[in-house]
């Protein structure tokens, strides 16, 4: 490598900032009668591209907390979230002075208990409940879509294992009624 070509490299690498850090909560719900999964997605405010709740890093906030919070905020949802990250994605992001930066956001699972009739952004985006399938059809960016298909398999397989434990204890208790006492 060249003395020029060598500092041109430098330069290049003084001036590259690293992603900027964010948290998001992929909401999902699962409906009592089909127990089947939905999850939430919503337009962003700047593009109405479809995107999930996030947001910036809070004071005296955990990671998942923030991304329970931006929950609330962007789409009027509360429930109980996991501490554990899914994993991560990146989007460019075109801040308000109109530099381009990258964004990594850190995702977490929130289970919403409740839908709020009134909350901070209301009315600035729309919201829909999908399935896992579809909404890996409508967000654009590929490392969240795969997070969406990986969630998808999770939650399949909790929710096979749940039944199975359901259908055991139900057959345990079925076999005890049997057992005439003596």
């Amino acid at each position: 490598m060249t003395l020029f070509a060598r500092l041109a490299s430098d330069v290049q690498l003084m001036f590259r900032r690293p992603p900027r850090q964010q948290y998001g909560a992929l909401c999902y719900r699962v409906k009592k009668k089909s127990g089947e999964v939905e999850v939430l997605l919503m337009t962003s405010r700047d593009t109405g591209r479809w995107v999930i709740p996030k947001g910036w890093p809070m004071t005296r906030k955990c990671a998942h907390e923030v991304a329970m919070q931006e929950a609330f905020e962007e789409a009027g949802v509360r429930g109980v979230v996991e501490p554990e990250t899914l994993g991560a994605y990146t989007y460019p992001k075109v801040l308000r002075d109109g530099v381009q930066v990258v964004c990594k956001v850190q995702v977490y699972a929130l289970e919403v208990t409740n839908m709020m009739k009134n909350f901070k952004e209301k009315g600035e985006r729309r919201i829909e409940w999908v399935s896992f399938d579809e909404a890996a059809g409508r967000v654009r960016e590929p490392e969240l879509r795969h997070l969406f298909l990986a969630f998808k398999k999770k939650m399949t397989d909790r929710l096979s294992a749940n039944a199975a434990t359901q259908i055991s204890t139900d057959n345990q208790i079925s076999a005890a009624k049997q057992i005439p006492a003596e």
